[in-house]
C-alpha cells in the first residue's frame, strides 16, 4: 500500500522541488504521473524538465501518441496511461485514496505562501487520512526538508 507525502514548499518553487523529487522517483525505478490543474503550469514544467538534473528528465505531455511509453507524464486528467506507480499532485489536483493505495508513492506539492493552496492541502490531508491513507507532511521552513507530521502516528 502506498503512502502520500505532502510537500509544503516555502523557500523553493515547484520548478526546483519537482525535478528533485522526480529524479528520486526515477532513481527508485518508478514511472510517474504529474497531475496538474493548470495547463500553463504544466507547459512551464515541461520546459523546466528538459534542463533539469544537469541534462533532462525524460517525460512527455499527455495527449500524444506515446503516452504509454513516457517514464514521466504531465497531465491535467485523471488517467494514468503510462502505468505510473508514483502519482504527483500540483495545484490541488485530486488524488483518490484507492489510487494512493495502489501506488508505490503519491506526492502532493503545494505553495506554503499561498493561503488557498494551504487550505486545499489541509482538506486533502484530512480526506485522505480519514480514508485510511498513510501520510507524511514535509516542510522546508528551516531551509531543508524535514518531516513534521505522520499519519498514523508512530508508536512510542
Amino acid at each position: 500500500m502506498g503512502a502520500v507525502f505532502f510537500y509544503h514548499m516555502t523557500t523553493q518553487p515547484v520548478e526546483v522541488t519537482l525535478p528533485m523529487l522526480l529524479g528520486k522517483a526515477r532513481g527508485a525505478g518508478w514511472r510517474v504521473v504529474v497531475r496538474g490543474a493548470a495547463p500553463d503550469r504544466l507547459d512551464r514544467l515541461d520546459e523546466v524538465l528538459w534542463t533539469a538534473n544537469d541534462g533532462f528528465l525524460p517525460h512527455g505531455r499527455a495527449g500524444g501518441p506515446h503516452d504509454a511509453d513516457q517514464p514521466i507524464l504531465l497531465t491535467e486528467g485523471g488517467e494514468v496511461p503510462n502505468g505510473a506507480s508514483c502519482l504527483v499532485s500540483l495545484d490541488g489536483a485530486e488524488l483518490s485514496a484507492p489510487e494512493i493505495a495502489a501506488s508505490d508513492r503519491a506526492m502532493i506539492l503545494f505553495d506554503g505562501n499561498d493561503g488557498d493552496a494551504v487550505t486545499t492541502a489541509r482538506a486533502q490531508w484530512k480526506a485522505l487520512t480519514a480514508a485510511g491513507c498513510e501520510a507524511q507532511y514535509w516542510s522546508q521552513e528551516s531551509g531543508r526538508w524535514e518531516m513534521k507530521a505522520q499519519h498514523p502516528k508512530p508508536e512510542g
